[in-house]
Formats: structure tokens, sequence, C-alpha cells
């Protein structure tokens, strides 16, 4: 397979080549960032998603995929515990916020031993991420991690930690800390281990929360969880009565990474409005989520469409595909002002099995306004 050419992938080079072990082999992956889609292959995406929404799921069908939610992401956590994510050291090249202090020139990969190990999903896409390719970055394609095993606390034991959850003025989890930072959809902590690696302010508290009662005990569990540092707790983000455990207007920044894309559309506004109310003024939210045309969207087959780019997953998860509109509608309705809405059109190759991926995108950052002074 011929590599694309210059005008394909826009004024950057390929960023990396890697060489990827499957049992028995060795296969060549590169990557392009950047690059330009011409009008034809759009026109084909549009296509394909057009096909792939003309069969509608019955509204019963769907309604019982947002009931049962939780069922299917402590279900996804049970199967894959931390088997199926990579932690993202590219973060602080993408989100330099997440660590203010940190030298740039610092190694991408710390000692990390949270172990992820590639394995294929059931869309075909390789190692994917909630369904997503675990191809999505430039680091994420560290495959000499060392594995280790979680020893998981019961449901009810995670249960119980949530309840137990206590806040009032300035008494709560991190209330003492200068810097706070909170990740939402945190799964088994491949965002939050690294962040606490990274940012070594001795200030820094990092919340992380999650909708799977399973994937929050795996954070608990891990060995680099330092409770010190770090509070993990069970949250539902679509109900506005589950309450945080720190109060509104402390934090500097909040993290959603392939998290909204999972909440039903019409919930998406409520939920940045909620979360928006808890940064300080200056405070960021940072997004990294599905472009509209991504390859997983292209992939889907008839019958699995719940709405307009809103689809499910073989597992009962669910995923919506934005725009860059889509999404600035609903951080500035919700009062805050961009700082970055970009798209990032990525293509893949995996030369060994003679597979082109076109990888969509969307990164965020938006601010909460600093109030005039009087």
């Amino acid at each position: 397979m011929a590599a694309p050419s210059e005008a394909a992938v826009g004024k950057r080079r390929p960023f990396g080549t890697r060489f990827l072990t499957e049992p028995g082999r060795l296969f060549q992956h590169n990557a392009w960032d950047n690059v330009e889609w011409s009008e034809e292959q759009e026109a084909n995406a549009r296509s394909k998603v057009q096909e792939n929404s003309s069969q509608l799921l019955p509204q019963d069908k769907q309604e019982e995929y947002e009931v049962n939610a939780n069922r299917y992401w402590d279900e996804f956590y049970k199967i894959h515990e931390n088997g199926f994510f990579k932690d993202r050291h590219w973060l602080f090249t993408e989100f330099p916020e997440l660590a203010p202090n940190r030298n740039p020139t610092q190694n991408e990969v710390s000692g990390c031993k949270c172990g992820y190990k590639e394995e294929p999903n059931n869309e075909g896409l390789a190692s994917c991420e909630n369904g997503h390719c675990s191809l999505e970055t430039r680091a994420e394609n560290q495959l000499n991690l060392v594995e280790s095993t979680p020893k998981f606390c019961t449901q009810q034991s995670a249960n119980q930690k949530h309840s137990e959850l206590k806040r009032s003025d300035g008494d709560y989890p991190g209330s003492s800390a200068t810097y706070h930072i909170l990740e939402v959809g945190c799964g088994a902590g491949n965002t939050v281990f690294p962040i606490l690696q990274t940012n070594n302010d001795p200030g820094l508290f990092v919340y992380c929360c999650d909708f799977s009662t399973v994937a929050v005990d795996l954070v608990q569990t891990n060995a680099e969880y330092d409770s010190s540092r770090c509070f993990a707790f069970v949250h539902d983000l679509c109900n506005d009565q589950s309450p945080f455990p720190m109060p509104e207007e402390s934090l500097d920044i909040v993290i959603l990474i392939f998290v909204l894309s999972a909440i039903l559309p019409e919930k998406m506004q409520c939920v940045v409005k909620r979360l928006s109310r808890l940064l300080k003024p200056g405070g960021m939210i940072l997004l990294r989520d599905y472009g509209r045309y991504d390859l997983a969207q292209l992939r889907f087959k008839k019958g699995q469409c719940l709405s307009d780019n809103f689809y499910v997953r073989g597992d009962g998860t669910r995923v919506y595909f934005f725009t860059q509109d889509e999404l600035d509608d609903l951080f500035t309705t919700a009062g805050l002002e961009k700082i970055q809405n970009l798209v990032d059109r990525r293509l893949q190759v995996n030369r060994g099995k003679q597979m082109t991926m076109y990888r969509v995108w969307i990164q965020c950052k938006y601010r909460k306004p600093v109030a005039p002074q009087p």
C-alpha cells in the first residue's frame, strides 16, 4: 500500500512509524495528522451515514438502552478490567493546563504500571477504546508496558464509598488544595494516573468520576491511587440530583475525553451547564471527542442508529458524532467562551493488515469568563 501524498496529508509529515507486535508476526503502522479530505471522500462518508442511519431502532429499544446504560458500562469494565485502554500521555502536549509546571522536554511516558495491552474489539477496528480505535493519538502505541491485574472492591463497597461523600463549606475532599481538576468519565484511570504522575504541584488535587461502579473500583484499587491527592466517586451526570463532592466555582479544570458523546443528545446541554457551574471564574473545560464522519461512525450497520449521528454499539454502549458548531453551541449556551475548537482529521495506515483508517476527532477548550472588576 502506497503512503498518501503530501497533498492528502496537508503540510505536516507523518508523525510516527510504529512496529506493533501480533502473535507470530510484526507489522508496521504509520500515521499522519492534518489530513485534508477531498470533496469525493466527504461525499462518500455522507452517503455511508445516510445509509446506516436510514433504519432507526424502535423507541422501546432506545428507552431500554437509556434505562440500562450503567449496566452496559459495568459489563464493559467487568470484561475488560484495565486491559482495554492506553494511558493518555499525549494529554500534556494537547492540554498543557493539566501540568502547568511540567518541563516540556521531559519524557512523555512515565513509569506507569497500569498495564494496558492491545486487544481486538467487536467492531473490527483493532484495539478500540470504548469502541474507538486505540490508535487515537501519537503516544498511545507504547506497547511495552508492564501488565498488572487489579483486585476488585465489591460493588457494595464502591457504593458505600460514594454514599459517604460529605461536603460542607471548607470541609470536603481536596478542600485545602490550590489547583483542582475533575475528570468526568474516568474509566480505569488512564487519564487520572498520568496526571498524578506528571503534575508534581503539591497543591494539586484530582477528582475523577464515572457512571460505572466497576470503573471506579478499578481506579480505587489501583496501586497508583493516592487518596491524599485524588478522590474517585460514582456519579450520574444526567441526574441533577446526584451530588458532587466539591462546591460550585471550585474547579480549575474539567476534563471530558470521549465522554459527552456517550450521553443522550437531549441531555447534553444540561450536563454542560452543570459542569460549568463547578468552574472557578477563568476555569476551563477541556474536551476531546468524536467528530462527524469518523471511521467508527462509517462502520456502523443499519439497525444500530438511535437518532441523527447517535448509535448503539454491539455491547450496548452508545456514541454520538459531533460537529464543531454543535459543541460550540453547547458550551457558549452554558456561558463559556471559546479558547479552542478544532477538528483533527488523522490517517492511520496498518501496512501489515493493508488497512487505511481515517479518524476524525474534535478538540475544544472553553473558559468560564472572569468576573469584571468593580
